[in-house]
This record gives C-alpha cells, sequence and structure tokens, in this order.
C-alpha cells in the first residue's frame, strides 16, 4: 500500500493563501501609492518645484520614494486629511443652511398664509378678501407686501 506523501507547500489551500496575500499587499501599495501623491497636491506648505521634485522621486523610484516620503513627510498627513475633512464638512453645512433658509428676503407661502390668517383674526380684512388673497398666494402670484388689508381689484 503506498500513498503519496503531500508536504504543506503543495496543498493547494496554502497556495490559495499566499496568493491572496500577495495581491492584499499588491492592493496595499497602491493604496499607499496614491494616497502619497493625494497627499503631495493637498500640502499647501510645498512649493510647486518641492510637489514636482517629491512626484518625480516618487513615480520614479516609488519603493524608495514612498518610504522616504512617509518617514520625512508622513507625521503630518492625518493632520492635513483631517483639516481637508473639516474644511468639506463646513462647506457642506455652510451650504445646507443656505439652502434650509431658502430666499429669507421672500416670506414662505406659510409665512404669508400665517400672517393673512392674523390679519383676518384681527378683522383687517373680510373673510372673502382672504379666500381672494389665499388663492393669489397658493397660486404664487400674490404675497402681501406689508400689513395691512388686503384689497382686491375692481371689477371681479
Amino acid at each position: 500500500m503506498s500513498a503519496d506523501v503531500y508536504l504543506a507547500y503543495d496543498f493547494p489551500l496554502l497556495s490559495a493563501f499566499w496568493t491572496m496575500f500577495w495581491f492584499f499587499l499588491w492592493v496595499m501599495w497602491f493604496v499607499l501609492l496614491f494616497r502619497i501623491v493625494v497627499d503631495i497636491f493637498r500640502d499647501d506648505d510645498l512649493s510647486g518645484w518641492a510637489k514636482a521634485g517629491w512626484l518625480v522621486f516618487v513615480i520614479v523610484l516609488p519603493f524608495l520614494g514612498v518610504f522616504v516620503y512617509v518617514i520625512a513627510r508622513g507625521r503630518n498627513m492625518g493632520g492635513r486629511e483631517v483639516a481637508q475633512a473639516r474644511a468639506r464638512q463646513e462647506a457642506f453645512d455652510s451650504y445646507v443652511r443656505e439652502t434650509a433658509r431658502g430666499g429669507a428676503d421672500r416670506p414662505s407661502s406659510v409665512d404669508e398664509l400665517a400672517r393673512l390668517s392674523e390679519i383676518r383674526a384681527r378683522g383687517d380684512i373680510t373673510d372673502e378678501e382672504f379666500r381672494r388673497a389665499k388663492q393669489l398666494v397658493l397660486s404664487g402670484h400674490g404675497p402681501a407686501e406689508g400689513p395691512g388689508p388686503v384689497h382686491s381689484a375692481p371689477g371681479r
């Protein structure tokens, strides 16, 4: 009874693990390389010539260039990324505030209807005038300009 002996390096599962390990390292290398290229362009402290020099160094001698960059300038990479993320978040928050505020100089139709309701409750306008003004506001043709009674056009 002769049985074949398989060693650990012949085992197909181990080969798959090694392939996945090398593929993972290869992907991580490109992630690191692209993060460094992005950081070179993001850094406002570097002059244009310094950025060009680092970029040439990282592209021509990628392993040496990446490792030297990480050693020389890696300490502040996280800080620059956090600062850019904060700036993006502040710009987004500002945009949301401006959009939510809408036209602050022009009251919305809800504000107009509330103001008309108050005027009617005080007795400054009749129910018919309120109905006409409400129709104008809802159709988008008639924001009331100021406090006071809303008059209907003659002949209607």
